[in-house]
């Protein structure tokens, strides 16, 4: 069985107009994912802005999520840190305030050799949550190829892939070479990583757009394909914002159409140019105005 699977979704942290966390917004909007039926929640991924917040501010939104959540469905922390020993000590403190697992890049801050990147999914294996491995070659110097996650896989507590290298071939050979259950990580192949074999997808535009993200992936898991399609085609535009180095700021910026503010990025980001807020409103104008009726799953 999988341990993480269906829609869990990236979440943004929301921020006041002077760029301090707004936990409260925070709360609420944990509370209305959930409401709208994903499965689980990971904040202070790379969605989360986690290398602009302070020590402690990361502390904060790991507990406020977890007590926001309150048991209702598994909080999976974003554990990206500089050094391996950070790593460690994130999780250990999320797993006594009751996160259930961890989502782990390689090391961020240098290109490590394969030796290296094993030892410290080994010391993150060792602190004692699930973990899903993150592979994001796009943004960061290594890649996790079938290969190296097959090594990977022979750890305790690494149970799981979130596969964001835009190649939906991979998703084939991680499930051929490897035992780890395979979760889609970039939305615009969520339909195509399903049919693959994925049986979760870690969501970024589902912080707007939960019941359509779960509609789409749960009609494709069951063979609903063409229902699926239907309703995905219009989402598309959207979603290929998410693998967008303007993500965080395209998803915000989404969410207060829907009605979930969720206030600026933090610096280095900077607010979206003009020239892409009007792309991101053609392509939200576009999934809203579909001509078909969303059934529920």
């Amino acid at each position: 069985m999988s341990k993480f699977p269906g829609i869990y979704v990236a979440t943004v942290t929301p921020f006041t107009a002077s760029y301090e966390v707004d936990f409260n917004r925070l709360k609420e909007h944990v509370d209305w994912l959930i409401q709208k039926g994903v499965d689980g929640i990971i904040p202070t991924g790379s969605l989360g802005e986690y290398a602009t917040l302070t020590s402690e501010e990361r502390a904060q939104v790991i507990t406020a999520t977890i007590d926001a959540a309150a048991g209702r469905v598994p909080v999976v922390i974003g554990g990206a840190a500089p050094s391996t020993k950070q790593v460690v000590e994130l999780i250990q403190f999320s797993k006594e305030k009751g996160a259930e697992g961890v989502m782990a890049l390689p090391p961020i801050n240098y290109k490590p050799t394969e030796d290296e990147v094993v030892a410290h999914y080994e010391a993150v294996s060792n602190a004692g949550l699930p973990v899903i491995v993150y592979n994001n070659p796009y943004d960061y110097p290594v890649d996790l190829t079938p290969r190296i996650l097959q090594k990977l896989s022979k750890f305790e507590n690494i149970v799981a892939v979130k596969e964001f290298s835009g190649d939906v071939r991979r998703v084939y050979d991680i499930l051929r070479e490897t035992d780890l259950e395979v979760m889609i990580g970039v939305d615009d192949l969520a339909l195509e990583g399903a049919l693959a074999g994925a049986t979760g997808w870690i969501a970024g535009f589902a912080n707007a757009f939960p019941r359509e993200s779960i509609t789409v992936f749960n009609m494709t898991r069951t063979g609903r394909v063409d229902e699926a399609l239907e309703l995905y085609r219009y989402l598309l535009p959207l979603f290929h914002f998410d693998a967008n180095p303007r993500l965080v700021q395209a998803i915000k910026y989404v969410m207060d159409f829907v009605g979930q503010p969720a206030g600026p990025s933090r610096p280095p980001r900077l607010p979206l140019p003009e020239e892409d807020r009007l792309a991101v409103q053609e392509a939200y104008k576009y999934a809203v105005n579909r001509p078909i009726r969303i059934v529920q799953e």
